[in-house]
C-alpha cells in the first residue's frame, strides 16, 4: 500500500459511498484525513471511527465560502494540505431535457462542476505556496457518454474532466498532480437512486455487476504515490484491467 504517513488529505461527499470508504482507505495508508461532507453527525461518526488524525468539517462544496473555509479547517487541523479528493457529487435530476427543472438541474451544475472548481480553487494557492500537492477528482464514463436522462450529470462529469486537464495545465509547474478516476458503476447509494429510476441502460445492470466502493478508494491512495506518476494530468479508468493490475486489484 502507498505510504502516506503524515499526509493530510480533505475528501468531500466523505459521508457514504466512495468517500467514506475512501476515508478509511487514506487513514489505512497513515494519512490525517478532513471529512467534508453536508451531513454532520455521519461523518463526525466516522471521524471518530478513524480516530484523532481524523476531522470532520460540515461543507456544502456548491457554495465557495465554506469549501474555502474546510481548505483553512484543514490546514488549521494538520499544518496543511497535501491532497484534496473532489468526490461531491449528485446523480439527480435524472429527467429528459424537455421536462427538466431548471433549477434542479442548475443545484446538480452546482455540485457537480463548480464543487470541483471551488475546490480546487481554494487548494491550489495554499498547494503552490508549500511547494505542491494532488488533486484527485471522482469523474465519470458520463464525461465522454451522453445517456438518457443524465444531461446535467453528464454535462457536470464533462467540465469537471476539463478542470483536472486545466489544474495540471496550469499547475504542474509548481508541483500540482492533477488527477480524474473514472471508476465506472459502483455499488453505493446513488447506483440504487439510477435503479429506481428506469432510465436507460445502467438502471437495468444486475447489482453485481457493480464494483466494490473500496476499489475507487484504493485507487484514490495509489494515485497519490510515485507509481502513478506517469498518469499525472489524465483521466484514470478503473474499468482497465492493467489499471487495476497496478494499483493491486484483483477481479
Amino acid at each position: 500500500m502507498t505510504d502516506l504517513t503524515g499526509k493530510a488529505v480533505l475528501i468531500t461527499g466523505a459521508s457514504r459511498g466512495i468517500g467514506a470508504a475512501a476515508a478509511r482507505a487514506f487513514a489505512a495508508a497513515g494519512a490525517r484525513v478532513a471529512l467534508a461532507a453536508r451531513s454532520r453527525e455521519a461523518i463526525a461518526d466516522l471521524a471518530g471511527e478513524l480516530g484523532p488524525d481524523a476531522v470532520a468539517i460540515t461543507c456544502d462544496v456548491s457554495r465557495y465560502w465554506e469549501v474555502e473555509a474546510a481548505i483553512d479547517a484543514t490546514r488549521q487541523s494538520f499544518g496543511r494540505i497535501d491532497v484534496l479528493v473532489n468526490n461531491a457529487g449528485v446523480i439527480e435530476p435524472i429527467a429528459p431535457l424537455s421536462a427538466s427543472d431548471p433549477e434542479d438541474w442548475g443545484k446538480a451544475i452546482d455540485i457537480n462542476l463548480k464543487g470541483v472548481y471551488h475546490g480546487m480553487r481554494a487548494a491550489l494557492p495554499a498547494m503552490i505556496a508549500q511547494g505542491g500537492g494532488t488533486i484527485l477528482t471522482v469523474s465519470s464514463g458520463a464525461a465522454s457518454r451522453p445517456l438518457e436522462g443524465w444531461s446535467a450529470y453528464c454535462s457536470a462529469k464533462a467540465g469537471a474532466a476539463m478542470l483536472t486537464r486545466c489544474a495540471d495545465e496550469e499547475g504542474r509547474g509548481h508541483g500540482i498532480r492533477a488527477i480524474g478516476l473514472s471508476p465506472g458503476t459502483v455499488a453505493t447509494g446513488m447506483q440504487e437512486q439510477i435503479r429506481d429510476s428506469g432510465v436507460n441502460a445502467v438502471s437495468r445492470l444486475d447489482w453485481s455487476e457493480h464494483i466494490p466502493a473500496d476499489w475507487p478508494a484504493q485507487v484514490l491512495v495509489w494515485l497519490c504515490g510515485a507509481e502513478a506518476e506517469d498518469l499525472v494530468g489524465t483521466e484514470v479508468s478503473l474499468r482497465d484491467p492493467g489499471i487495476r493490475r497496478r494499483a493491486g486489484l484483483t477481479g
